[in-house]
């Protein structure tokens, strides 16, 4: 007996023995796959939809929570940026006198706050918002974009949110009703775009490298200051004699272009001789770059979000 179970088949003259099965081909021959690994962009992009109620419900779940603790409660979420607003028309607007030479300036600078503050928090958010959720990323197997877009898309409802009282100082300030406040719906939608793009990148790198959001807030600043949120680029470049590439690089970088727009669509005094040449074919080349670029370098490092 024991010699029969022991005893190797009989083989056949001349014939080789059979090549034994690589662990790879072993899993592919019974239908298994790596734990974890990267689907195709494709697949991504669908399990992404298919996820779209999370991604809803977490941003409007993280937006009732933000201020849960506060006595104002959700009423932070217009005082902050209307608190800003004051201080820079203080600093900016009186003493730098910032306010000369523009029409409708708190109209002019509240828009312009409200705006950037999309931006700033989206990326912010952003940049947190793998290396910051590491307890969910480790425990649930999910699309890691739903992570980075849930935060854009609590910032764009804080934005909505606040732009009720956006209306309102608008209309104290004598700004009419006009046509051109239904630009603001395309403008909003290829600045979404754009802030979740860069959203997703700095996701990765924050990742990866955590202490990237300690220097954001300084970068952010930076790029505040270059975006006109406080005063007009047209007024200050015009007084100034600088090389013609910076005069480009301020009026066309994408903070600025998103603040004109809302500032064209809103402010009547603001006119349409303001804008860069090709505003709109601008906003959309960037929402686009920003969109489908940050997507892609996000979906690349999917599989190692949470290891390590």
């Amino acid at each position: 007996m024991s010699q029969v179970l022991h005893t190797p088949p009989p083989t056949t003259a001349g014939s080789a023995p059979a090549a034994a099965e690589s662990p790879a081909q072993l899993a592919a021959r019974h239908g298994l796959s790596v734990s974890g690994a990267r689907p195709s962009l494709p697949q991504y992009v669908r399990q992404l939809w298919a996820r779209r109620h999370f991604i809803t419900a977490f941003a409007t779940a993280k937006l009732t929570a933000q201020y849960s603790q506060a006595k104002l409660g959700q009423l932070w979420q217009v005082v902050n940026p209307l608190l800003n607003a004051a201080v820079y028309y203080l600093i900016f607007g009186v003493l730098m006198g910032t306010k000369r030479g523009v029409p409708d300036y708190v109209p002019f600078l509240v828009t312009g706050v409200f705006v950037w503050t999309f931006t700033q928090s989206s990326i912010m958010a952003g940049t947190k918002a793998v290396s910051g959720s590491l307890g969910l990323v480790r425990a649930l197997h999910f699309p890691r974009a739903s992570l980075p877009l849930s935060y854009c898309l609590q910032q764009l409802q804080q934005l909505l949110f606040s732009m009720i009282v956006l209306v309102v100082i608008l209309l104290a300030c004598g700004v009419p009703v006009t046509a051109s406040w239904l630009l603001i719906v395309p403008a909003l939608v290829l600045q979404f775009t754009f802030n979740a793009g860069v959203a997703m990148a700095m996701a990765r790198f924050g990742a990866k490298t955590p202490d990237v959001s300690q220097l954001m807030p300084f970068v952010l600043r930076t790029w505040m200051y270059a975006s006109g949120v406080m005063w007009s680029l047209d007024v200050v470049l015009a007084d100034r004699d600088l090389p013609s590439w910076v005069h480009t690089v301020l009026e066309y970088n994408p903070a600025a272009v998103y603040i004109d727009l809302m500032r064209f669509a809103l402010i009547d005094s603001f006119q349409g001789s303001q804008l860069p040449d090709h505003v709109w074919a601008v906003a959309l080349g960037w929402a686009l770059l920003a969109g489908i670029g940050g997507f892609i370098y996000f979906w690349k490092a999917e599989e190692t979000y949470g290891r390590g």
